[in-house]
């Protein structure tokens, strides 16, 4: 524990004072130019994954605009309940930019939806092929519709159930359970194919309902899991890996038009860039979180039979599967195998 708190307390001294300016557009530089402070924010705690890249986008582009442009962190809903609001913000213009999870942003860009289909992707390289090719290019330029620009696909990670009551191995483990999800369809229409009483709740609200044993449950990636520290309110951790879950970099349009071209180039470029950086952080520790869970009181349930929960969740997509294309769907399924690349 003192390890964790350590590495947040190094990872937040930069981005507080880079917080530090946060809100003030046009400030003078020491050598009297004109600097412009950018908000970003997120509804991670500062060691997610999310932040460690957005300190490293914040890093690459104040150096490579020569400190004429800076990007204040804002981690751990600073800024708002949930994403859902963080996203609203981005889009009225008053936050500059949004890292956070594809799941709320399908209520604006319908068509981000496919990505949240249970047991789409097969593992994190077929996700890569399918997020850094035409799929994921379309879904980045389907996001101006929403009033909304698409910088880059970062990495939530593959989502797994955690509960308070019992062990969870087979879909019929979980029934009745009353689980919190994102506010989105899918994931709704998913957990109740398997007998789980959905609860759609801003992250925000999530600890504090797990605390006060509201709900018996929640399901994230590791990341979000360990670093919110869940383990204080949950004994058992179920590695279903049900849905594959991306994050987004978006930046307001209202910015991006302010931006000069030049600086819309770099920008763009150093959100992509920032991309396998920010997706390796989470995956090449991963299994240690696994092990400081267990070895923080969970009981973690491995090697599932992801068959049997895909059987049972997928007899709840036909319709989504429809409304979303099934060549769309099969375009994802079949990268990497011969298919859309």
């Amino acid at each position: 524990m003192l390890k964790r708190l350590a590495f947040i307390v190094l990872l937040a001294i930069p981005a507080l004072i880079i917080a530090g300016c946060g809100g003030v557009r046009e400030q003078a530089t020491r050598k009297g130019e004109a600097k412009t402070v950018f908000k970003l924010a997120s509804m991670t705690p500062m060691d997610h994954t999310y932040n460690q890249g957005a300190a490293r986008f914040a890093q690459l582009v104040r150096e490579r605009s020569r400190g004429r442009i800076e990007v204040a962190i804002y981690p751990d809903g600073q800024m708002a309940k949930g994403e859902r609001e963080l996203l609203e913000a981005v889009r009225q213009g008053s936050l500059d930019f949004y890292v956070g999870s594809t799941g709320p942003v399908s209520g604006f860009s319908p068509s981000m939806a496919i990505l949240d289909l249970p047991f789409l992707f097969r593992d994190y390289t077929h996700a890569d092929q399918v997020l850094d090719g035409p799929v994921g290019n379309r879904l980045l330029t389907d996001l101006d519709q929403a009033n909304l620009k698409g910088l880059a696909f970062w990495e939530n990670g593959f989502r797994n159930l955690t509960n308070s009551k019992r062990a969870v191995k087979v879909p019929g483990d979980a029934r009745g359970l009353k689980i919190r999800t994102m506010e989105n369809k899918l994931h709704l229409a998913a957990w109740k194919a398997v007998g789980v009483q959905p609860v759609p709740m801003a992250y925000g609200n999530l600890y504090g309902a797990l605390q006060r044993m509201e709900i018996d449950g929640q399901e994230n990636p590791i990341a979000v899991i360990y670093a919110a520290g869940f383990e204080k309110v949950q004994r058992y951790l179920s590695l279903t890996q049900h849905v594959y879950s991306p994050a987004l970099i978006v930046i307001s349009p209202k910015t991006w038009q302010g931006l000069s071209r030049q600086d819309q180039e770099m920008i763009l470029k150093t959100a992509r860039e920032v991309a396998p950086y920010q997706r390796q952080l989470g995956r090449e520790s991963e299994e240690k979180q696994i092990a400081a869970l267990a070895a923080a009181g969970m009981t973690v349930s491995k090697d599932l039979d992801k068959d049997a929960w895909y059987r049972v969740m997928e007899a709840a997509m036909g319709d989504f599967i429809r409304s979303l294309g099934k060549d769309q769907v099969a375009a994802i399924i079949n990268a990497g195998k011969g298919g859309e690349r």
